[in-house]
């Protein structure tokens, strides 16, 4: 898999501060490099890595964790502590450390699973990232930062600086996998992650170079452009894989009455870096278009758990991943200069 990286991490944080401060893009040095990443277009690959990022949400003695096999072993948790409530998940890797695996839960919510302690953090990231303009959906709702003028206006300046300070779990995830490099640093590292963890696996990705795949994640090219990550020349080895059937990952959940909405969410984006497999499951399983879709255990037990006829009737096990081109979002709105 080709990637591109940048010289170091302090390199790319200081161009990233430049455009912050400046508004300029410094000229960051890209290093294309071959590095071994999973095999997207085996299905029990995807089934593997989506097991993980289920495993992400619950402890090793819970029920319902899926056990991975001899292939791999789980190294340490990370942000169960005692009174932990943000960033969580699991390190896996194979029995001889030649490849780790970071693995970002989503989003606990009742609205689509069960809330827990993440439950506030986790919310408070998704409006942040995932809104148009700071959750800002009619006058009856508390936005998440003060960038909201008038009509459909929005304070571009206001928005990014929100995002910077305040989105709290791409910087803990910088300070993660640096932490992962040196402990190993002769590893393969990959990312994976489900709904919001998905998304700043993502991120993470598009950052260090690593290989990512990313299981029914909102759009996140538009917090990307906010957080000022600089771009390499090619994000193909970031991964999304979603089904039509899930409004989140599609962009549709969005609306005064939206499910989403209802629960107290703003998902407004859909569009994503990278590339992605998109699986029909409205035309070829007649699915409804329900939130109640969005979990992983569905993508797990009804779609990479069994053969996908749709795509083995033309020799493939997967859907073919493509990069989302001309997508739009957030169309409604004029972002620009305006004073409070």
């Amino acid at each position: 898999m080709t990637s591109y990286r940048p010289s170091s991490f302090s390199a790319y944080d200081d161009a990233r501060i430049r455009s912050i401060r400046h508004a300029q893009s410094a000229i960051l040095p890209w290093y294309e490099t071959e590095t071994l990443g999973p095999n997207v277009e085996k299905r029990e690959t995807l089934l593997e890595l989506a097991k993980m990022t289920s495993n992400a949400y619950i402890t090793p003695n819970d029920s319902q964790w899926y056990e991975l096999g001899e292939n791999w072993s789980t190294r340490y948790p990370f942000g169960w502590e005692p009174g932990a409530d943000g960033f969580r998940g699991h390190v896996f890797a194979t029995p001889d450390n030649s490849i780790i695996i970071l693995s970002i839960k989503g989003t606990s919510a009742a609205v689509w699973g069960s809330a827990g302690p993440t439950a506030k953090k986790d919310k408070l990231n998704d409006n942040l990232l995932f809104s148009c303009c700071c959750a800002r959906i009619d006058w009856s709702w508390t936005t998440v930062c003060g960038c909201y003028r008038s009509g459909w206006k929005c304070d571009q300046d206001c928005l990014e600086q929100a995002l910077v300070e305040d989105s709290l779990f791409y910087p803990i995830g910088t300070n993660l996998y640096n932490n992962l490099t040196y402990m190993y640093p002769t590893s393969d590292i990959w990312i994976v992650g489900h709904s919001l963890g998905g998304a700043v696996a993502s991120l993470l990705g598009v950052t260090f170079g690593t290989p990512v795949v990313a299981f029914e994640s909102p759009g996140e090219r538009l917090a990307a452009r906010r957080l000022h990550l600089p771009s390499p020349p090619s994000t193909h080895h970031v991964t999304h894989v979603y089904h039509t059937a899930d409004p989140i990952a599609m962009g549709t959940c969005n609306g005064i009455l939206s499910s989403c909405a209802l629960g107290g969410f703003a998902m407004e984006t859909r569009c994503h870096q990278g590339k992605s497999i998109v699986y029909d499951t409205v035309s070829n399983l007649s699915w409804a278009v329900d939130i109640r879709k969005h979990g992983i255990v569905n993508v797990i037990e009804e779609i990479l758990g069994k053969p996908w006829r749709a795509t083995e009737d033309v020799g493939r096990e997967v859907p073919l991943a493509k990069a989302e081109e001309d997508c739009v979002e957030c169309y409604s709105w004029e972002f620009g200069s305006f004073p409070p």
